[in-house]
């Protein structure tokens, strides 16, 4: 540990996309002094050296392997997609030394984190259950965080220490991420009934109509504003969003509900983000027309 008693001198990010990097250059001062990151993408030639710029960018040790990344290490942030988290876990345990907590920060299943910790823990590792409650951007490393888990205190203690913005929210792994998944439900759920509504809407020409019926029923929401970034949301982040949505999905089944509504919505983000469309202009009119003309002819550009 540092000379402040709990910020960790020697801290590994294992994936190193969005997340990682806004938590990084958030940390100013209180960064560590041994700052590592090991990212999968790196073993791709095509993602390389994007990969190796965003280290240079951030001041951030890339290295080639997980057990390079991790050697010594006291604490690692695994920011990786939702759908990688336990294969993250099972591939760094063996090199964990004993003691070092494991912030998992990724948008899981509650079932998927309490896998992954009994990973970690096997190994000798702490494994921390994190929920983080707001995008990235623009706060960075003050996203809000939920944490859970036999380590939690701990693992409060060590946040803080780096300026960052926990709460307790239990002691069992998988409380965090429920109410992370559950919340989603509504969040990403609808971010898809405004792609469905207002796609639908424009291509049949209501738009304004429908717009219109909204806001006389309710005004407190600016409909235009909101469903323009909506669009943008899932236009920048869908994949990522369709696999967390997915992990909801099972959240809620486990629960006896099916997870429909979850399902549908990772149906969604998928299809909006596989469009590969650029959010341009903040305007709910421009976003809707350019995802409708990318449908109606998926090779343009």
């Amino acid at each position: 540990m540092s000379p402040n008693g709990n910020r960790p001198a020697r801290l590994a990010f294992v994936g190193f996309g969005e997340a990682g990097a806004a938590f990084a250059s958030g940390w100013g001062d209180m960064r560590p002094a041994d700052l590592r990151a090991y990212d999968i993408k790196t073993d791709r030639a095509a993602t390389r050296d994007t990969m190796q710029t965003r280290y240079a960018a951030h001041g951030i040790d890339g290295r080639d392997t997980p057990a390079s990344a991790l050697d010594g290490i006291e604490a690692v942030f695994c920011t990786v997609t939702a759908d990688q988290a336990l294969a993250a876990a099972q591939a760094a345990a063996s090199h964990l030394a004993v003691g070092t907590l494991w912030f998992d920060c990724n948008s899981c299943a509650p079932g998927t984190k309490r896998r992954a910790a009994e990973v970690i823990e096997a190994a000798g590792g702490r494994y921390v259950d994190v929920a983080v409650m707001s995008p990235v951007h623009p706060k960075r490393h003050h996203a809000p965080l939920l944490i859970s888990g036999p380590h939690a205190e701990v693992a409060e203690a060590v946040l803080l220490a780096l300026d960052m913005k926990p709460k307790h929210a239990g002691d069992a792994v998988g409380r965090a991420s429920s109410i992370k998944m559950l919340r989603s439900v509504m969040v990403k759920g609808l971010e898809a009934l405004t792609a469905e509504c207002f796609l639908a809407a424009h291509r049949a020409g209501v738009a304004d109509e429908v717009i219109g019926s909204l806001e006389a029923s309710d005004p407190d929401i600016a409909w235009r504003k909101r469903g323009a970034y909506n669009l943008e949301r899932m236009m920048v982040h869908g994949a990522r969003r369709a696999a967390e949505m997915q992990e909801v999905a099972r959240t809620v089944d486990e629960l006896g509900l099916g997870g429909r509504m979850a399902a549908a919505t990772a149906e969604w983000e998928a299809m909006i983000a596989a469009l590969g469309v650029d959010p341009g202009e903040d305007d709910l009119e421009s976003r809707a027309n350019a995802i409708l003309s990318r449908i109606e002819d998926p090779d343009a550009t």
